[in-house]
Protein backbone atom coordinates (compact mmCIF):
# COMPACT_ATOMS: atom_id res chain seq x y z
CA UNK A 1 0.00 0.00 0.00
CA UNK A 2 0.72 3.51 -0.32
CA UNK A 3 2.92 5.60 2.85
CA UNK A 4 1.63 7.32 5.62
CA UNK A 5 2.09 10.89 5.36
CA UNK A 6 2.43 12.55 8.90
CA UNK A 7 3.80 16.39 9.20
CA UNK A 8 4.36 18.12 12.14
CA UNK A 9 2.38 21.51 12.84
CA UNK A 10 5.15 23.90 13.54
CA UNK A 11 4.40 28.13 14.62
CA UNK A 12 7.56 30.19 15.52
CA UNK A 13 9.69 26.59 14.59
CA UNK A 14 8.49 24.83 17.41
CA UNK A 15 5.69 21.71 17.12
CA UNK A 16 2.64 22.71 18.52
CA UNK A 17 0.84 19.38 16.67
CA UNK A 18 0.68 17.08 13.90
CA UNK A 19 -1.47 16.37 10.94
CA UNK A 20 -1.26 12.61 9.22
CA UNK A 21 -2.84 10.69 5.96
CA UNK A 22 -3.35 7.14 6.09
CA UNK A 23 -4.41 5.78 2.68
CA UNK A 24 -6.59 2.73 3.32
CA UNK A 25 -6.34 -0.44 1.26
CA UNK A 26 -7.58 -3.68 -0.25
CA UNK A 27 -11.75 -2.71 -0.71
CA UNK A 28 -10.97 0.74 1.14
CA UNK A 29 -8.03 1.87 -0.96
CA UNK A 30 -9.47 4.70 -2.63
CA UNK A 31 -10.12 6.10 0.66
CA UNK A 32 -7.43 8.01 3.33
CA UNK A 33 -8.25 8.73 6.82
CA UNK A 34 -7.04 12.42 8.36
CA UNK A 35 -5.56 12.47 11.78
CA UNK A 36 -4.74 15.75 13.34
CA UNK A 37 -4.04 17.23 17.21
CA UNK A 38 -3.26 20.37 18.13
CA UNK A 39 -1.85 21.78 21.23
CA UNK A 40 -4.57 23.63 23.29
CA UNK A 41 -3.04 26.80 23.87
CA UNK A 42 -2.88 27.20 19.79
CA UNK A 43 -6.66 26.26 19.00
CA UNK A 44 -8.75 28.91 17.82
CA UNK A 45 -5.96 30.35 15.63
CA UNK A 46 -6.93 28.96 12.50
CA UNK A 47 -3.90 26.82 12.31
CA UNK A 48 -5.55 23.94 12.17
CA UNK A 49 -8.03 24.67 9.61
CA UNK A 50 -4.95 25.79 7.18
CA UNK A 51 -3.09 22.20 8.21
CA UNK A 52 -6.65 20.55 7.28
CA UNK A 53 -6.39 22.06 4.09
CA UNK A 54 -3.02 21.37 2.69
CA UNK A 55 -3.16 17.89 4.14
CA UNK A 56 -6.66 17.24 1.95
CA UNK A 57 -5.22 18.75 -1.23
CA UNK A 58 -1.96 17.00 -0.60
CA UNK A 59 -3.65 13.73 -0.11
CA UNK A 60 -5.51 13.93 -3.58
CA UNK A 61 -2.28 15.39 -5.43
CA UNK A 62 -0.14 11.86 -3.93
CA UNK A 63 -2.39 9.45 -4.02
CA UNK A 64 -5.11 7.59 -6.44
CA UNK A 65 -8.20 8.33 -4.33
CA UNK A 66 -11.68 9.58 -3.96
CA UNK A 67 -12.04 10.40 -0.53
CA UNK A 68 -10.41 11.52 2.57
CA UNK A 69 -12.37 11.06 5.84
CA UNK A 70 -11.95 11.83 9.72
CA UNK A 71 -13.59 10.45 12.93
CA UNK A 72 -13.97 13.08 15.33
CA UNK A 73 -15.26 12.41 18.92
CA UNK A 74 -19.14 12.95 18.96
CA UNK A 75 -18.12 16.25 21.63
CA UNK A 76 -15.60 17.48 19.86
CA UNK A 77 -17.35 20.69 18.10
CA UNK A 78 -14.36 22.43 17.57
CA UNK A 79 -12.97 19.68 15.10
CA UNK A 80 -16.66 19.00 13.53
CA UNK A 81 -16.71 22.67 12.89
CA UNK A 82 -12.97 23.26 11.33
CA UNK A 83 -13.84 19.96 9.00
CA UNK A 84 -17.15 21.41 8.03
CA UNK A 85 -15.17 24.63 7.18
CA UNK A 86 -12.70 22.84 4.96
CA UNK A 87 -15.82 21.10 2.63
CA UNK A 88 -15.99 17.90 4.90
CA UNK A 89 -19.53 16.51 4.74
CA UNK A 90 -21.24 14.03 7.83
CA UNK A 91 -21.52 10.93 6.82
CA UNK A 92 -22.02 9.03 9.88
CA UNK A 93 -22.51 8.76 13.64
CA UNK A 94 -22.36 6.08 15.56
CA UNK A 95 -23.89 6.07 19.13
CA UNK A 96 -21.56 5.37 22.13
CA UNK A 97 -19.06 3.53 20.22
CA UNK A 98 -16.32 4.94 21.85
CA UNK A 99 -14.46 5.03 25.37
CA UNK A 100 -12.40 8.31 26.41
CA UNK A 101 -11.79 8.35 30.12
CA UNK A 102 -14.62 5.60 31.08
CA UNK A 103 -17.00 7.57 29.27
CA UNK A 104 -18.96 6.00 26.50
CA UNK A 105 -18.83 8.77 22.86
CA UNK A 106 -20.61 9.18 19.69
CA UNK A 107 -18.08 8.56 16.72
CA UNK A 108 -18.54 10.79 13.78
CA UNK A 109 -17.56 10.12 10.29
CA UNK A 110 -17.02 13.51 7.99
CA UNK A 111 -15.72 12.70 4.61
CA UNK A 112 -15.04 14.95 1.68
CA UNK A 113 -14.26 13.66 -2.09
CA UNK A 114 -11.92 14.44 -4.84
CA UNK A 115 -14.86 16.44 -6.88
CA UNK A 116 -15.86 18.51 -3.44
CA UNK A 117 -15.90 22.50 -3.82
CA UNK A 118 -12.44 23.33 -1.60
CA UNK A 119 -12.40 26.43 0.03
CA UNK A 120 -9.60 28.47 -1.28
Amino acid sequence: GDPVHIFAIEVDGQAVGGIGIHPQDDIHRRNAELGYWLAEPFWGQGIISAAIGQAVAFAFQTYDIDRVFARPFGTNLGSQRVLEKNGFVLEGRFEKALVKDGELLDELVYAIRREAKRPK
